[in-house]
């Protein structure tokens, strides 16, 4: 509209536009008024970057009131929304073996998961646990009879000397 008031009355563009005279003003006064969060922009920004676009607003948060600023989460959950930053966070790459299919083995056990006697059923798994940031395999023997861990091995990788060297070990027990 203000583009527009050097050619038409005032009066004439509100009334086209149905808006008060009230709501133009407060308008124009919000748009001319300057930004009380540039400071913080540039801050967030500056952090946002400096920690190479990883950091989302809890972090941000968090350094800013390391650095001293009393700051809500939300202010600076705002401030990323409105700067339109958005943190990168990786996606988890699925690794999984792609080899050919191999013959199920026989169903020994036929779901009876106990033992009369010791050393009768063992049973064994592969987990992968997140320590640290990196990954590592636990690979357990659990006896059937009284669910004693036998013998375990642990790694990096999920190779077969990760199996093997269990088993290596349960056997010599």
């Amino acid at each position: 509209m203000d583009g527009l008031r050097h050619q038409r009355r005032l009066a004439d563009l509100l009334q086209a536009a149905e808006l008060s005279r009230s709501t133009f003003y407060y308008h124009r006064q919000v748009l001319l008024a300057p930004d009380s969060s540039a400071g913080l922009k540039d801050r967030v920004g500056r952090i946002f970057e400096q920690h190479r676009r990883r950091y989302g607003y809890r972090r941000i948060t968090a350094q800013l009131r390391q650095e001293g600023a009393h700051i809500n989460h939300k202010a600076v959950q705002r401030v990323m929304h409105i700067l339109g930053l958005k943190s990168l966070v990786r996606p988890k790459k699925c690794r999984s073996y792609r080899g050919g299919a191999h013959p199920a083995a026989a169903k020994l056990l036929q779901r009876r998961f106990a033992a009369e006697r010791p050393n009768q059923a063992w049973v064994a798994d592969v987990t992968e646990f997140n320590v640290r940031g990196e990954k590592l395999y636990l690979s357990p023997v659990m006896d059937l009879y009284n669910g004693e861990i036998v013998a375990f091995k642990t790694a990096s990788r999920p190779t077969f000397d990760l199996v093997g060297g269990m088993l290596r070990k349960a056997s010599t027990n």
